[in-house]
């Protein structure tokens, strides 16, 4: 089966440096797919040379099956049929909005055009605004626009540069899921790039996450959150504590933190081990004889999250009703549930390279 999207062992040299480095993905059609990553780590410039903007120095880069681009030979951008969503949506501000959504459809007869706008309207639930302006709009309404203007011309694959960044932080996460439900009811395959783990998992699929140009993970969004492949990762996502703990031959963690389970494959007796801890791994617990100090809380509405520190000095997250209300200084009496702990050894601290 031929995928919608591949990229095979592409590199990409941005003024002399690398800024992308033998990375291959694929994407199945109607897939959604995330580069995922920190600023200048290359997730943009493999967008970019996805959408024929730069060229690439290795590899090859196809759409269902062509090959649209590869070392000294490159399809131009307005041949790749490919969507693009930009950060600041890059509406033109002296067109309404069904004349920026047509602004594409030029190879269109008229009354074709016209059908496909109002199909766009629709789609975007926008056919009340077709004759206002960009300024008329809201954040949300102008990312609308630009979303059916990149896909009035029906592309093989639409491009997303960091879409919701000029947005408030609620809005993101309430657009997220707006998109992703239209691309998905419609079977739109589509690439994503951010820096935010939270847009990246509620929009993909898959996710690349890179570092330096290069693919540290790629994966599921439950796997790199559950199953992170490095210590790299595993702070990448966040959300959690790495931790450097030691381990008796029964399992057993110091400092009563508690036993580490069967199933766990990545210790031997006296290890030191380096465990990833998040809030909901520590549990709060009246009977417990555990009590670590409270050294700060952020109210959360349902929830305090609170810092605990170890015997050791060493930090730790917790998560408990906002009912429980312990003061930093005061102990709170916890338990560590290990059964889901990510564990991490000496050998997996430098980054996996994952490939599909």
């Amino acid at each position: 089966m031929t995928s919608q999207l591949a990229l095979q062992q592409v590199s990409v040299n941005y003024n002399a440096f690398p800024a992308a480095v033998d990375v291959s993905f694929s994407l199945e059609q109607g897939q959604i797919g995330c580069l995922l990553g920190p600023s200048g780590c290359g997730k943009t410039t493999l967008l970019r040379a996805i959408a024929g903007f730069e060229q690439i120095s290795t590899g090859s880069i196809t759409l269902r099956g062509e090959t649209i681009s590869r070392a000294g030979a490159q399809l131009p951008p307005e041949q790749r049929k490919v969507g693009m969503v930009f950060q600041d949506f890059a509406l033109f501000p002296h067109l309404d909005v069904q004349r920026n959504i047509a602004f594409g459809l030029d190879s269109m007869d008229r009354t074709a055009r016209a059908q496909r706008v109002r199909e766009m309207l629709a789609l975007v639930e926008l056919e009340t605004y077709a004759s206002a302006y960009p300024h008329e709009l809201s954040g949300g309404q102008q990312q609308r626009v630009a979303l059916a203007r990149a896909l009035a011309p029906h592309p093989e694959i639409l491009l997303l540069d960091e879409p919701f960044s000029s947005l408030d932080s609620e809005l993101r996460g309430q657009l997220a899921a707006e998109v992703r439900e239209l691309l998905k009811r419609n079977g739109v395959t589509a690439i994503l790039v951010t820096h935010d783990q939270h847009e990246a998992f509620a929009m993909a699929d898959r996710i690349a996450l890179l570092r330096q140009g290069r693919v540290v993970q790629l994966d599921t969004p439950y796997n790199l959150y559950h199953k992170p492949g490095s210590e790299f990762v595993a702070e990448f996502i966040g959300q959690g504590n790495i931790i450097t703990v030691s381990v008796d031959a029964a399992g057993v963690l110091n400092d009563g933190l508690g036993r580490l389970d069967r199933g766990h494959r990545h210790w031997q007796a006296g290890q030191t081990l380096r465990l990833l801890v998040r809030p909901d791994d520590i549990e709060h617990d009246e009977g417990s004889a555990l009590r670590l100090p409270v050294v700060s809380k952020s109210f959360r509405g349902a929830h305090y999250l609170y810092e605990l520190a170890l015997p050791d000095g060493q930090r730790v997250p917790c998560l408990t009703p906002s009912h429980v209300g312990i003061n930093p200084g005061q102990p709170l009496p916890v338990r560590f549930n290990l059964q889901h702990v990510v564990i991490f050894d000496n050998s997996q601290q430098d980054p996996v390279h994952a490939s599909s």
